[in-house]
């Protein structure tokens, strides 16, 4: 397809689950959490992460130390403030890779921090040149660039590039953009700047995952991803939705583990106390239930009529639903299951009807228990009447 030509084949995720991730409203993690959650990311094969905000100090401090002591495979990336001491404690940790968050619309410059593009231009320059003169690895932000200038986005591009970035990070901050508008800016600044680039999309319009692939049809290279697609206010892109877009849709296999991902995903749910929808793509509960007479009958004879991708691969499981809109097909599965192999249509026909009322009754699934409770209820009246 057209978009496999235009992404280039050396991406990179980060995964910010632990830092953009636990700033989702409620959502506080424990120093051992964050410790587990950071294991789990590096199993899976994510190799560069955002670990947290170390200013904050406390807990969020002594978990940011852990996980640096660990010495694992992956990159780790420390989130700074545009101030001098921030971007100064994350070097003093050994963070080799830090962030440096900086806003570039004039609402923000004006009525978030109360600052000048004056400002921003020399305090990116500062900031950078710090951290590069510590040797790290230095991303900037350009924040909420759906409502800054094209124009100062390349310019702003050119000055963080010139002053030694080694990454700059387009941050939707608020979700606004479609996928054709955070592609044009993408595009525009990969065209006046020599500079990788970040796609970091919030969801606010469920546009999340949509936007990302955007920008990386448009030539960015890293993107930013959560578990679950947690984040704040609607969150960000889910990193088992992009993942497996990428492999699918644009044949870009990252070697991430899928089943690791839903093993994290479970993980997170409990930790947050949210679980993801049972419709939510990939990871979701349902996405490989199938209940619609016309679905099992097709995927008891052949799984890739009603399924994108094989449910092992995601670490999902096959369910076969027996409920209000089944057909004898799941009957028979849910019998046979259960050792019966000798139900005739008629009773087939008969247990379905049942099973179909106490559905709507019990408002979900019948249960492979259930249904052979009423096949023995089936059977017996029939041979009473033979």
């Amino acid at each position: 397809m057209e978009g496999q030509r235009s992404i280039r084949n050396d991406l990179i995720l980060e995964d910010t689950t632990l830092r953009d991730g636990e700033q989702s409203p409620g959502i506080a993690f424990s120093k051992e959490q964050k410790i587990a959650i950071h294991d789990l990311l590096v199993a899976a094969g994510v190799r560069w992460l955002e670990i947290g905000i170390p200013v904050m100090g406390g807990s969020e401090l002594e978990a940011v130390k852990a996980m640096l002591a660990r010495g694992s495979k992956a990159t780790l990336v420390g989130w700074n403030r545009g101030v001098r001491t921030d971007v100064e404690l994350s070097l003093s940790l050994g963070f080799k890779a830090v962030h440096i968050g900086l806003p570039t619309s004039n609402l923000h410059l004006e009525h978030s921090i109360n600052k000048s593009r004056e400002w921003l231009l020399q305090g990116a320059s500062d900031l950078i040149k710090l951290a590069k003169d510590r040797g790290a690895f230095v991303s900037i932000s350009a924040e909420d660039i759906g409502r800054t200038e094209i124009s100062f986005l390349q310019e702003y591009a050119g000055h963080v590039a010139a002053a030694g970035a080694d990454r700059l990070r387009l941050s939707d901050t608020i979700g606004m953009l479609a996928p054709h508008q955070y592609g044009e800016r993408v595009r525009a600044v990969r065209e006046a700047a020599d500079i990788d680039l970040q796609c970091h999309a919030h969801n606010d319009f469920g546009l999340g995952v949509a936007n990302t692939l955007a920008g990386l049809e448009a030539g960015a290279r890293y993107f930013h991803v959560t578990v679950n697609g947690m984040g704040e206010r609607a969150g960000m892109a889910d990193i088992a939705q992009v993942t497996f877009s990428l492999k699918y849709h644009y044949g870009i296999d990252l070697g991430l583990d899928g089943p690791t991902l839903k093993v994290l995903s479970e993980y997170v749910a409990k930790a947050t106390g949210h679980r993801p929808l049972p419709w939510h793509p990939i990871i979701g509960h349902n996405v490989f239930a199938h209940e619609s007479g016309i679905h099992v009958n097709g995927v008891l004879k052949n799984a890739h009529t009603f399924e994108p991708i094989a449910p092992e691969e995601a670490g999902g499981t096959r369910r076969i639903v027996l409920g209000k809109h089944s057909g004898r097909a799941t009957v028979r599965h849910h019998l046979e299951a259960k050792g019966v192999m000798t139900a005739s249509d008629d009773e087939l026909q008969q247990c379905l009807e049942i099973a179909r009322e106490r559905a709507v009754n019990n408002g979900g699934e019948v249960s492979m228990d259930e249904t052979l409770e009423i096949y023995g209820t089936v059977a017996k009246g029939s041979y009473a009447t033979r």
